[in-house]
């Protein structure tokens, strides 16, 4: 069984900063691209940034220069550093990750369960 656990939201001033960590467990042959999406209430669940096994990264516009996201292959875990927060960068954070479990398979898409950040005064 795959797992994927997030950690690192809660509450944060405006101009502040956190840190989301995403680690994979479970059996698996390797974690191709992963990424960090984001879900207001009412909306969809939109990319904030993904990257690939190799390091080539993509970010949505309202956090370009804000955030970065990078990755530990060894640790099977994925980082988000958020710098600059504002209030409407509130709302729970998903990781996902494209994982394949077995030589011949496809990779398939997992997600976590969401770890909120707030971001008020």
């Amino acid at each position: 069984q795959v797992q994927l656990v997030e950690s690192g939201g809660g509450l944060v001033q405006p101009g502040g900063s956190l840190r989301l960590s995403c680690a994979v467990s479970g059996s698996i042959v390797r974690i191709n691209d992963m990424g960090w999406y984001r879900q207001d209430p009412g909306k969809e669940r939109e990319l904030v940034a993904a990257i690939t096994r190799g390091g080539g990264t993509i970010y949505a516009n309202f956090v370009k220069g804000r955030f970065t996201i990078s990755r530990d292959n060894a640790k099977n875990t994925v980082y988000l550093q958020m710098n600059s927060l504002l209030p409407e960068d509130t709302g729970v954070y998903y990781c996902n990750a494209q994982i394949l479990r077995e030589w011949g398979l496809r990779s398939m898409d997992y997600w976590g369960k969401g770890t909120l950040v707030t971001v008020s005064s």
